[in-house]
């Protein structure tokens, strides 16, 4: 517990500077997100990243953290590309993550999912990873109690599911993260040459 409970503190931190919390826990769980994919620019971008990511993958991780910053910048915020992200979670716990992060509702998923990115080495490991998810939606909001539920929403848990099944069979995505850019698949985390590479042709 001790373990878990030193890095509490930062998080709630970071979550509130990533959300701006309104309301209660049980207001969030009513409005639980759908699950499909997380849009982060102008839905008329010209070009769309699709990402699939696991919220356990140390590289999704490093993209979120590392190489997204940077795309953001030079593309993201210029209107020149739109990035989709969806679930394809690789293990267990990955998808007991995504179902929490759903259960923040749609406008504080993205904060949840920055926040599980950048102390995924935390949480993936602890010994009880379902306790340092709670410790962190608590964070933002939730109650023990309403991450209980989400949790046990098989109809959620069976959406992200089906969120994979779907990559699966329409593009052939086996790992993570992979990317989907001018109907053309990536495996793994380009880096910011590497994505400049594939993008400029696009936009320019």
């Amino acid at each position: 517990m001790k373990r878990i409970a030193a890095f509490v503190l930062p998080l709630g931190l970071m979550l509130a500077a990533c959300l701006g919390f309104a309301g209660s826990g049980r207001d969030a769980l009513a409005q639980a997100d759908e699950p499909g994919e997380y849009v982060l620019g102008d839905p008329s971008a010209p070009v769309t990243i699709i990402e699939y990511a696991s919220l356990t993958c140390p590289h999704c991780a490093h993209f979120h953290t590392q190489t997204l910053p940077e795309l953001k910048k030079r593309y993201i915020d210029t209107g020149k590309v739109r990035l989709e992200m969806h679930d394809f979670p690789l293990d267990r716990v990955a998808l007991q993550a995504a179902v929490i992060a759903h259960c923040g509702g749609p406008e504080r998923y993205p904060g949840f999912i920055d926040v599980l990115f950048r102390s995924q080495e935390r949480w993936a490991t602890a010994p009880d990873p379902v306790v340092a998810l709670t410790q962190i939606a608590r964070m933002g909001g939730l109650q023990p109690e309403d991450v209980n539920a989400c949790l046990a929403d098989e109809a959620l848990t069976n959406r992200i599911l089906q969120s994979r099944l779907d990559a699966q069979e329409e593009y052939d995505i086996s790992s993570t993260p992979s990317f989907v850019i001018d109907g053309e698949v990536h495996a793994g985390d380009q880096g910011v040459e590497g994505f400049t590479q594939l993008l400029d042709p696009l936009v320019n």
